[in-house]
């Protein structure tokens, strides 16, 4: 099976570096499932394209499997087709630039260049129409035709593999970890057994742009097998990147959290905590709120769906997250009335803004955690001690509940984002000292099912400023 990437960036050499493969040189590594050759069918300053060529060892395919239909091991199109052979084969080859890594050069990998990419036979359970929902919202124009089965006998149609080719100006980087991770996913199928480390897997690769994309869930769900317990906690962990670049994952989160009058039925945890926090704003009777480091803006849309909240203002650190909350709101869309009640400002949580002063309340939903523990009084200062709203909303993961997903090693946070992550006493002893501090009386709920050993598996503070008489 062959894969090119070609790019017209000056000098298109550089892709040299970028690969960490000269291309003077024709270079062989052995993979799990035979050889990959890696080669420069043209390399010259104006273009540039390397290829890689995975050759598998039929017999290495077959070893150790005893499956019932035996002529099916030997008869296939896995050496032929681009599944997750070659996904395999890219991570290990390219390990270095799909990390975005280059010692010679090291201000290349940032850059976003032309690329061109083409698989002449990419095995895809959907059609071009599939491979157009996944690449083109990563920012690739798709051209995807079907290979007939017999050029010599067109009756016979077409087949299920699509001479494929993408173009776009990207991070190589980001476009190996598109290719690692979708090519799998087009295919339907591994020829590897999925097991709990294929989550930290899929979210290495996938991390940066995965929780964004519109087909988030089909592609957790394919790649990871549908082994439900697995995509689960796949997508439980995507949800909790709140201020990453990314939009919240809350309609597609199947956490084990019941609804109490249908336990048959699974509430996303995601969808649960952000009802908690309207709760606590309908019932503090806030009418302007603060969404700090509002992210995607799963919040904003919800607040903004409630006209009691009459003004909505979405703060975070992140340019990217809030493209992505503009998108999300369809802010160009509203009608003017919708579009006068809320409003997106980019700032550092941690840096005091008297300009946010005077709002009801204010919300730090899934936050704390991805502040460094040393920056956690700046923060407090800046909201508490600057902002201070009538009542302040945070929530934070419970790390207690973390044994009760199945597929999260011991020890691990739930994103790799997270600073820290606390226990129910390290919570309520940080939020007590807080409220002592700056003149507000704290309560807490919890959010999630309350475990009798491990407790809930969000934990919820309410801050109160107390009135001066």
């Amino acid at each position: 099976m062959l894969l090119t990437l070609t790019t017209t960036a000056e000098p298109a050499t550089d892709l040299g570096y970028l690969l960490h493969k000269h291309p003077d040189r024709a270079q062989t590594f052995p993979v799990a499932a035979g050889s990959a050759h890696v080669f420069y069918p043209r390399a010259e300053p104006e273009v540039c394209t390397a290829a890689l060529l995975l050759e598998v060892d039929p017999v290495a395919l077959v070893r150790g499997r005893s499956d019932a239909f035996a002529l099916g091991q030997y008869v296939n199109d896995r050496p032929y087709a681009a599944g997750s052979m070659l996904a395999v084969a890219l991570g290990a080859v390219f390990s270095s630039a799909m990390k975005g890594r280059c010692t010679a050069r090291p201000k290349l990998p940032s850059r976003a260049i032309p690329l061109t990419v083409h698989v002449p036979t990419l095995p895809c359970h959907g059609g071009a129409e599939l491979v157009e929902r996944l690449f083109a919202p990563l920012g690739w124009r798709v051209e995807a035709a079907p290979v007939p089965l017999d050029p010599q006998i067109p009756e016979w149609g077409d087949s299920r593999y699509l001479d494929t080719t993408l173009t776009g100006e990207l991070r190589l980087a980001d476009a190996l970890t598109h290719l690692y991770v979708l090519l799998p996913v087009l295919d339907g199928a591994k020829h590897y057994w999925v097991d709990a480390a294929e989550v930290d897997k899929l979210l290495r690769a996938g991390g940066e742009w995965l929780a964004a994309h519109p087909e988030r869930e089909l592609i957790t769900r394919r790649y990871l097998a549908h082994r439900g317990a697995y995509v689960r906690t796949a997508l439980e962990r995507l949800a909790e990147a709140d201020d990453t670049e990314v939009e919240a994952l809350d309609n597609a989160l199947e956490a084990p959290v019941v609804q109490p009058d249908d336990p048959e039925k699974l509430v996303p945890l995601a969808l649960q905590r952000r009802g908690s926090v309207i709760a606590v704003l309908r019932a503090a009777g806030a009418r302007r709120v603060l969404d700090l480091g509002c992210g995607g803006g799963a919040l904003l849309r919800d607040l903004l769906a409630d006209p009691r909240f009459t003004e909505i203002l979405g703060v975070d650190v992140s340019a990217g997250a809030l493209e992505a909350a503009a998108r999300r709101l369809r802010l160009d869309r509203l009608p003017e009335r919708q579009r006068e009640r809320i409003a997106l400002r980019q700032s550092a949580l941690t840096y005091a803004d008297a300009s946010l002063a005077g709002y009801d309340a204010a919300v730090l939903m899934e936050v704390i955690e991805h502040v460094d523990e040393v920056r956690l009084p700046a923060l407090e200062h800046a909201v508490l001690g600057v902002a201070r709203p009538g009542t302040v909303v945070v929530t934070t993961p419970n790390v207690e509940y973390n044994v009760r997903f199945e597929t999260l090693e011991p020890g691990r946070f739930r994103h790799t984002d997270h600073r820290f992550e606390w226990t129910r006493a390290q919570f309520r002893e940080w939020a007590a000292a807080a409220a002592s501090r700056h003149g507000y009386r704290v309560r807490f709920l919890p959010v999630g099912p309350d475990d009798p050993e491990v407790g809930p598996p969000t934990q919820l503070a309410v801050f109160e400023r107390e009135v001066v008489s």
